[in-house]
């Protein structure tokens, strides 16, 4: 922890001022309910401040709240992980199925993407919500640009393909046109 020293006080702050909406924007995208994402975003100010001596200056201080944060959150998954294995074991009871948007088409990307690996989902969060550039994704995620550039390929590969899928919800719109310019036959004899 530093010293009570105004130099690092002052750069904490201005740490804080900086980046809070963007590491805040970080932990709603990836923990569903608001509350945890508060505590995403004070436990990854907490460790920044405790060691604030390792943050790098500007531009990489938001890079390494970034990795900080996927970290943090990670370990909050792990903790309701367990959580609701305990519960389910003591209750015997289902988890509740995913809360719907209201929006067909964002219910079924957020349902592709849900279905992506972990390190895909996450290079996705990365590029295209953070809107960082391969390298800067590169030094969250720990792995090189290329690495990025693969898993986002593959990720991408992959939500195509889920979304090219016709999804069971929604009726056969070429069956219906398709039905609707052939006339039924009982109306083509009458007349």
């Amino acid at each position: 922890m530093p010293d009570h020293d105004p130099r690092c006080e002052q750069r904490f702050a201005s740490l804080y001022r900086e980046h809070y909406r963007s590491v805040w924007a970080y932990a709603v995208r990836r923990i569903e309910r608001h509350a945890d994402a508060a505590d995403v975003v004070a436990d990854v100010f907490t460790i920044a401040w405790r060691r604030l001596a390792e943050v790098p200056d500007p531009p990489g201080d938001l890079l390494w709240l970034y990795g900080v944060a996927r970290r943090v959150v990670a370990g909050k998954r792990r903790s309701a992980r367990r959580l609701r294995n305990l519960i389910t074991r003591l209750q015997a009871a289902a988890v509740p199925a995913p809360v719907s948007t209201g929006d067909q088409l964002t219910d079924r990307v957020l349902d592709a993407v849900a279905r992506l690996r972990p390190v895909e989902r996450e290079v996705i969060a990365l590029v295209h919500w953070e809107q960082l550039s391969h390298d800067e994704a590169a030094r969250v995620l720990g792995c090189s640009s290329n690495a990025v550039a693969i898993r986002l390929h593959r990720a991408r590969s992959r939500l195509r393909q889920s979304l090219a899928e016709p999804d069971p919800a929604e009726p056969d719109l070429r069956k219906q046109r398709a039905a609707a310019m052939v006339p039924d036959s009982s109306q083509a004899t009458e007349g």
